[in-house]
């Protein structure tokens, strides 16, 4: 019978020709029914557009095929460009995605985990912010599978998928170094930060040493992965360090900033000062000159995310943790030096 002109569960038993109970075992992907059956379900399902209720399903099964993401900041191109990969993997196993804003600091972060044990998620995605034991201890507490997202390290508590910071900015640093720069400053994110800020830092200074260069802190400044801040650090740098011929900024978003320093000081990139970014957003491609950056994967970084805490909550125990390669993404934006 329909409620409201709306099919039920009973509607799609009696066109299946099957009991209520296996309709429900199909679309709970429960043991007890033949494939020819399935078949049948789906097919009524479908004729009469029936639209099973998510809660009625979870109190059958005790899950909700939902899953939390948590993010500091959902705004941005990088969260934008990871989301895209969970989300293309939670469609196609049928999961349902909630995102939330954790805030720069975690400073909503004890709201955000109440909602999510409302909600009673399945599991959840951590993403970008290091994991202090404030966090891990509250994750744990959910006692649901957990996996993180562009931060973790060896001895996390969770399994981890990210790219190789550390690599990613000695890449950066050694194509400036191959094309033929000597003078190369950083706009980094902060040092103290163990995720972006200090392996982006120290790969940087790893590819200097290897080309018989002594790192200098005079050639490096500090901002906080966007735009204005990275204009404000390329002019600290500029005005310290003149003689620099490239400058690595440790974010696309921060590239922008140099890139707009260089604008307002009539300087020509890459004729006066070649910039390299790293994360490759699609703002690599609206620059002007389009900016040479590392490509992090963050959509495949997004979407194997999303297939290790699903492995764990169909019974495939806990993954390994993931290091994903870089690489450059070659455009406009530097010079290669006369020999």
């Amino acid at each position: 019978m329909k409620r409201n002109g709306k099919p039920t569960i009973r509607d799609v038993s009696r066109k299946a020709n099957v009991s209520v109970a296996t309709v429900s075992r199909v679309l709970n992907n429960q043991p007890g029914f033949s494939e020819e059956t399935r078949r049948k379900v789906l097919q009524a399902i479908e004729e009469l557009g029936y639209h099973p209720n998510q809660i009625a399903r979870g109190l059958v099964s005790r899950k909700t095929r939902t899953v939390g993401v948590l993010f500091p900041v959902v705004s941005s191109m990088f969260s934008a460009a990871l989301l895209a990969g969970i989300e293309a993997e939670a469609n196609r196993r049928d999961y349902g995605v909630i995102v939330c804003n954790m805030g720069a600091k975690g400073d909503r972060f004890e709201r955000v985990i109440a909602m999510m044990a409302e909600k009673r998620v399945d599991g959840l995605l951590f993403v970008s912010e290091w994991l202090g034991e404030r966090f891990a201890e509250k994750l744990k507490s959910l006692s649901v599978p957990v996996v993180l997202v562009s931060t973790g390290s060896p001895g996390s508590p969770f399994p981890y998928v990210k790219a190789d910071d550390f690599r990613g900015a000695f890449q950066a640093a050694r194509y400036l170094l191959e094309a033929g720069h000597r003078r190369i400053g950083m706009v980094s994110g902060p040092p103290e930060d163990p995720i972006a800020g200090g392996p982006r830092i120290e790969g940087y200074r790893h590819a200097l040493r290897s080309y018989g260069i002594a790192p200098s802190d005079r050639d490096i400044a500090v901002a906080a992965f966007d735009f204005h801040s990275g204009l404000r650090a390329a002019g600290e740098l500029l005005d310290r360090s003149p003689d620099l011929t490239a400058i690595f900024a440790a974010g696309d978003e921060m590239a922008a900033g140099v890139l707009a320093c260089c604008y307002q000081r009539g300087l020509r990139v890459p004729d006066d000062l070649s910039v390299i970014g790293y994360d490759n957003l699609a703002l690599a491609d609206m620059t002007s000159p389009p900016l040479t950056t590392v490509a992090q994967p963050l959509e495949r970084m997004g979407r194997t995310a999303m297939e290790m805490l699903l492995s764990m909550l169909e019974g495939g125990g806990e993954p390994e943790s993931l290091l994903l390669e870089t690489s450059v993404v070659e455009r406009k934006s530097v010079r290669i030096m006369p020999s």
